[in-house]
């Protein structure tokens, strides 16, 4: 099987600007920023935070926590993976006990890393709210999970792939849809 690329449904402005428009809901939904704490989901979900930390900032004008959190060990397929899991570090290092946590990943898909990344949170501490917030969600829920903060929903069918590339982590910035293609 073969990736081949079928659409570009998101470029570095449309991103930019759904991340405000995320932020301004943020504070909205929230009256806004106190009590508030980002933590992005490793890999994708880490600058994505970051980038709403900043945007968040600037509108209110103070400094909202950042985390980091792995998900590794919650995962609910690591008995069927083939290889060894690689860990690495989760780094909340602020209090979550009583906090508005606003977890940030790129896709939603199944609803099985938000729930894996629950898991996580919940052992850290007793938060007052989790609320989730992602660049895209494309369907296809496996869990009762759906995200409060959504960049752009895309419709998408099992066998395609949504590929959120990062400046940060790929070297640009796009939300591709790619299908796979028997060779």
């Amino acid at each position: 099987m073969t990736l081949k690329h079928k659409a570009t449904v998101m470029d570095e402005k449309s991103m930019r600007q759904a991340l405000r428009r995320i932020s301004h809901e943020i504070i909205e939904r929230n009256k806004g920023i106190d009590d508030i704490v980002l933590v992005g989901i490793r890999r994708r979900g880490v600058p994505l935070a970051a980038r709403l930390q900043t945007y968040l900032n600037e509108i209110e004008g103070s400094s909202i926590p950042l985390g980091i959190l792995d998900i590794t060990l919650y995962r609910d397929d690591l008995a069927e993976r083939q290889e060894q899991p690689r860990v690495h570090t989760t780094d909340v290092p602020f209090d979550l006990n009583k906090k508005q946590v606003v977890v940030v990943d790129d896709v939603l898909y199944t609803g099985r890393t938000i729930r894996a990344a629950m898991d996580a949170l919940i052992d850290l501490g007793r938060p007052a709210t989790i609320q989730l917030a992602v660049m895209v969600d494309r369907g296809h829920r496996e869990l009762p999970i759906r995200a409060d903060y959504v960049g752009k929903n895309v419709p998408t069918s099992r066998s395609e792939l949504v590929q959120v590339k990062l400046q940060e982590v790929d070297g640009e910035d796009r939300v591709d849809i790619l299908e796979n293609k028997k060779s």
